[in-house]
């Protein structure tokens, strides 16, 4: 099972801020739509609170110490290790493929902090602005562990005026 992680990140590898995204670009929200859908979700409570539901074409997880009344088609785990055994649990279920099964880790920063050491693939929006009043952040990406695979031209959002890239790193 490929274990992916999905986020975009500040040049400054700001991600947050008061449990919130510090930008709406909209390509990128479409990106990671099209990237994650039909694949399990995993996510901290933080994150699940900020979006406020599941996301619909996924199998969502979220891992948490904190007991909360989740909605019956969330899996509630208590652990990173116990949500990647409930996304194997959900391929062994519905007869995916080993070649096709691949977890998105989404967020937040303690969630990515903990995935990052056993993660196969990096899903990175970089995204060129720094967010100095950020309260969560994302690790560094080691060019001795993570090899660029893919990288898109700039783009640029309409509305804020922000450069991005969408780019894809392998574990060497």
């Amino acid at each position: 099972m490929e274990k992916a992680i999905i986020v975009a990140i500040a040049d400054n590898y700001a991600i947050g801020r008061a449990n919130a995204l510090l930008w709406h670009l909209s390509d990128d929200l479409k990106y990671f739509k099209k990237v994650t859908s039909g694949y399990p979700v995993l996510m901290g409570y933080m994150t699940y609170k900020s979006i406020g539901r599941p996301l619909p074409g996924r199998h969502n997880i979220v891992s948490t110490w904190y007991p909360f009344d989740a909605p019956e088609e969330l899996d509630v785990v208590f652990s990173l290790e116990e949500g990647f055994s409930h996304a194997r649990k959900y391929f062994n279920d519905n007869g995916i493929r080993e070649s096709e099964r691949k977890v998105f880790v989404m967020g937040g920063g303690e969630t990515y902090r903990q995935a990052l050491p056993t993660a196969d693939t990096l899903y990175i929006t970089h995204v060129h602005t720094e967010v100095e009043d950020a309260d969560t952040f994302f690790p560094r990406i080691d060019p001795l562990i993570w090899k660029e695979v893919s990288r898109s031209e700039t783009l640029q959002d309409a509305a804020s005026g922000l450069t991005y890239e969408f780019t894809v790193y392998k574990r060497r």
